[in-house]
């Protein structure tokens, strides 16, 4: 039998929906990851962008099935409920992306002048092994379909990947990424204009680390910023978005009980509406409990799916209950999704 909220949503779409459990698993590799979630103004549809690795694809050796894909696309009216809408079409000049191009990590700023732009970690080929060069490359778009290539940010190392990008008071922007030639440390960078970027090193109280995927927010009056850490969560706070003070434990540490949800949650986005925060992860459910080397490359260890739960703020520091229902009714934002 349907619950209340679940009759009402039926009835009335304005109403909040109980969010799927997994909230979406790509239909095509089964290996959607990495999410970042935007509202597309001109489909009046929320799209969520995600990495996808090869999951389903049999005799692929190493890590050859986290490479060679592009990125993917799904879509909802309110945040509950996801499609499948198809890949991302993203020219990449030769030089950068080669003749077989893998796409990971994608984070999109909706800039003030409607356009959006797009920070994406391009891996020039297909590998085996996790020691080749990979660049986070800028792309913008007028619709979040059309893409058109800028430039390949020049930054610490030529292994980076991961970025997140956030505004910082007087209209400026900085950028937070994971430079893998120091230990995956977080980095950061900062522009006038989303276009022109300046390396500045090492995220004070981040980057002492080690761990990828940061997403700066801003939320209930502070700064937050995640990282995932492969065991978690690890959740920061910040006051001038420069030096950050970490928080004592980490979010989605302990399995969840839910469809998918037995494993902890890595590479997360957040979406602020309504003055209520969305956490966006993905998990691979197969690798509960012990991995033995025979099993290692089966389908089971490898699909991944997103998940969604809904943060709040406890004694003045982030947490969740990934076991909660996650009511959700995700409205057109009014500026920058992740800021309200």
């Amino acid at each position: 039998m349907l619950g209340v909220v679940a009759l009402l949503a039926a009835a009335d779409p304005s109403r909040a929906a109980i969010a799927d459990k997994p909230l979406f698993r790509d239909p095509i590799h089964d290996g959607a990851a990495d999410p970042v979630v935007v509202w597309n103004p001109g489909k009046q549809r929320w799209w969520m962008f995600y990495t996808n690795r090869r999951a389903n694809v049999p005799g692929l050796s190493g890590v050859a099935w986290v490479h060679g894909t592009r990125i993917g696309i799904a879509e909802s009216r309110n945040g509950a409920h996801w499609s499948y809408v198809g890949t991302a079409e993203l020219p990449l000049p030769p030089d950068i992306g080669g003749d077989q191009p893998t796409h990971w990590a994608p984070e999109i700023v909706s800039a003030a002048d409607g356009r959006h732009h797009l920070f994406l970690t391009v891996v020039p080929g297909v590998f085996e092994d996790w020691q080749h060069p990979r660049r986070l490359v800028h792309l913008t778009s007028p619709d979040l379909s059309t893409w058109t290539y800028r430039s390949a940010l020049a930054l610490a190392s030529d292994r980076v990947i991961d970025a997140g990008v956030h505004p910082l008071p007087g209209g400026t922007w900085r950028l937070w990424y994971n430079n893998e030639r120091d230990h995956k440390s977080i980095y950061f960078a900062d522009s006038p204009d989303l276009f022109t970027w300046t390396d500045r090193g090492k995220c004070t109280g981040v980057g002492e680390r080690p761990g990828e995927g940061p997403y700066v927010f801003t939320w209930k009056g502070s700064t937050w910023m995640l990282v995932d850490l492969w065991k978690g969560l690890g959740v920061y706070r910040s006051a001038d978005l420069t030096t950050w003070t970490p928080q004592s434990g980490n979010l989605l540490a302990t399995p969840g009980t839910g469809a998918d949800d037995g494993v902890n949650g890595g590479h997360p986005c957040v979406v602020v509406n309504q003055d209520r925060a969305y956490l966006f992860y993905f998990t691979h459910p197969g690798r509960a409990g012990t991995i033995t080397p025979t099993d290692k490359d089966s389908l089971d260890l490898r699909r991944s799916s997103i998940q969604v739960v809904e943060l709040k703020v406890k004694d003045g520091w982030l947490d969740c209950d990934r076991n909660a229902a996650v009511d959700i009714n995700l409205k057109p934002p009014h500026g920058r999704v992740g800021t309200e």
